[in-house]
């Protein structure tokens, strides 16, 4: 695809007028103010106007649980203890495998109509999650979920078969766009020796991790208590957690130390601002984060939790509510924002090649319909994008140089039967509890 004389958001994101972008073989080929000679044009394919339009990298949803569409307005108004142990594990309980397969189909096609390429997901029976993803068109970070109670270590528990299947099965498959991730749940879900074992298991077959840190200040306090006041990143640190690359959701309850740590050990820390507000779990310091070097990238979470994977919402909460938190206008700019949830966020899964526009790289890439009335006058681009901008501006989204999502329509997702087969499996499962 050849789009011409399209507004877009540079490698650095910048904004450039009037450029031209051609995508070939998955991959920006061409980048420039110029259009490419007749001979060259042709061998994009398709030309795409792009009047009133903004070109710019896809989001990379840093932390997800897709197949936790299922859930989707099942768990309102509770705070995280009691949501999880009340109504959200005893419903995850119910799931099967064919029910994940749906969950996170759908999840994948609410996300390609945001303009969201990828997303690091944890959850159980990630063989179907991995399935959709596939048939989705987009990029996963899958990560089966470890949770241990008791003196077990990781060899005790099925999930080290599950993990060695997952990746004989799926690492680097559908052309690289499925990783395998290693997890663990939280401290508070797992015991030190399966924590240091999986940190292990990464460590040896090269993985990286994903899981969750001090996103509740009873979470932060309680660990603190159980482990001779060790917080929890002290206390993955001490585990050998750190020792590979590490994404941890949350971290709202971090202090100064746990900050130092986390930027010295190049840990990414995955914001969830509608989440944790929804959860009223706290704001993660974010600003300090940031002027410390921490590497913050964006997730949207689970749809129990949010409730929608609409980055862009997430993305203008990010800019903004710091900026009241703080009391200061001038933290988390919309530039730092919109790094985090493209570049960071492909930089957070190992996509080395993405969440740039620029030539060579992946064609990970969204277009922005700016011709309604909330973009309108055009004084700043950022700003307007992350303050005024919606997810239902995307109108393209492109994955590897493949669409995925255009003008309503999704090319590889039968998204009618996808919501049916959802609405139908939920029923059944809050029909059995």
């Amino acid at each position: 695809m050849l789009f011409a004389n399209i507004d877009l958001l540079d490698e650095n994101l910048d904004y450039r007028a009037h450029q031209w972008v051609g995508v070939k073989d998955g991959r920006i080929a061409y980048r420039g103010d110029t259009e490419p000679s007749a001979e060259e044009a042709a061998t994009y394919g398709e030309v795409y106007d792009g009047h009133g339009k903004v070109l710019m990298p896809a989001f990379y949803n840093a932390h997800a649980h897709a197949p936790m569409t299922l859930l989707r307005g099942y768990a309102e108004n509770l705070p995280l203890q009691a949501w999880l142990n009340d109504k959200v594990f005893p419903f995850e309980a119910k799931i099967t495998p064919e029910d994940c397969y749906w969950g996170t189909l759908l999840a994948c096609a609410e996300m390609a109509r945001y303009g969201v390429v990828s997303f690091s997901d944890m959850y159980y029976h990630m063989q179907e999650g991995a399935r959709a993803a596939i048939d989705a068109g987009l990029k996963m970070n899958v990560s089966d979920t470890l949770i241990a109670f008791g003196d077990v270590g990781l060899d005790d528990l099925p999930l080290r078969a599950q993990d060695d299947r997952l990746i004989h099965d799926l690492h680097k498959a559908a052309d690289g766009r499925i990783v395998v991730d290693c997890n663990i749940h939280a401290e508070y879900t797992s015991n030190p020796r399966a924590v240091a074992d999986m940190a292990a298991y990464a460590k040896e077959r090269g993985l990286r991790i994903q899981l969750h840190a001090s996103e509740t200040k009873l979470e932060h306090e309680e660990c603190q208590q159980r482990h001779n006041g060790l917080t929890p990143v002290r206390y993955f640190k001490s585990l050998g957690v750190l020792d590979v690359p590490v994404t941890m959701a949350h971290c709202v309850w971090v202090d100064d130390e746990d900050i130092d740590i986390l930027a010295a050990r190049g840990v990414f820390v995955a914001a969830n601002p509608a989440s944790n507000m929804k959860l009223g779990s706290g704001f993660a310091p974010i600003p300090r984060m940031l002027e410390r070097g921490v590497k913050v990238c964006l997730g949207t979470d689970g749809m129990a939790s949010n409730n929608n994977h609409d980055m862009m919402q997430d993305l203008y909460l990010l800019a903004l509510v710091y900026k009241g938190s703080t009391g200061d206008p001038t933290v988390v700019s919309p530039k730092q924002a919109l790094g985090a949830a493209t570049r960071m966020g492909a930089l957070s899964q190992g996509r080395e090649d993405c969440g740039l526009v620029k030539e060579g790289m992946k064609a990970d890439l969204c277009v922005l319909d700016v011709t309604g009335p909330s973009w309108a006058p055009m004084t700043d681009p950022l700003g307007n994008l992350v303050y005024a901008g919606h997810g239902s501006d995307v109108c393209l989204t492109m994955c590897d140089g493949q669409v995925v999502y255009r003008d309503g329509m999704w090319p590889l997702v039968d998204v009618e039967r996808a919501k049916a087969e959802v609405a139908a499996r939920t029923k059944r499962i809050m029909d059995e509890l």
